[in-house]
């Protein structure tokens, strides 16, 4: 797998996670999906929240760089996930929609749910845009 020209890591937090189906349509509407496993539950045995705040970041993310491009990358600047349902089996879709699209930042809102289509969690994103020259592969600046 990779981003743009670049491979990804064997080890990110997007595989350890198994987060997938990543995509976004022609309305600029970004999915993805995670399974629910023992990998992503708190103790209690419902998907942790953090799960839920990594699959949100990452779809956004991930779409804020397919639209800005080459020499450029997309951070999470902000996440502010609230949690509405629990979720104990089964997969969590998540579609975002961007609100904002500007040179330095995106704003996304997210929406997830689960197999039966009842919203679990929404989030709101801040996605910085930032230039890559200098950044070495550890992602760190030198």
């Amino acid at each position: 797998m990779s981003v743009g020209e670049r491979p990804l890591p064997d080890e990110t937090l997007e595989r350890s996670l198994g987060l997938e189906a990543f995509g976004t349509d022609e309305d600029g509407v970004a999915r993805g999906r995670m399974a629910v496993s023992d990998r992503v539950k708190q103790p209690f045995g419902i998907v942790h929240g953090g799960a839920y705040a990594s699959l949100a970041e990452s779809v956004t993310s991930r779409a804020t760089y397919e639209e800005v491009g080459p020499g450029s990358g997309a951070f999470g600047q902000s996440n502010h996930t609230t949690f509405l349902r629990p979720v104990s089996a089964g997969t969590i879709d998540a579609v975002a929609h961007a609100r904002h699209r500007g040179r330095t930042s995106w704003v996304w809102d997210v929406e997830m749910t689960d197999e039966q289509g009842r919203l679990c969690a929404i989030s709101r994103l801040i996605i910085a845009v930032r230039p890559l020259e200098g950044v070495d592969g550890s992602g760190s600046r030198p």
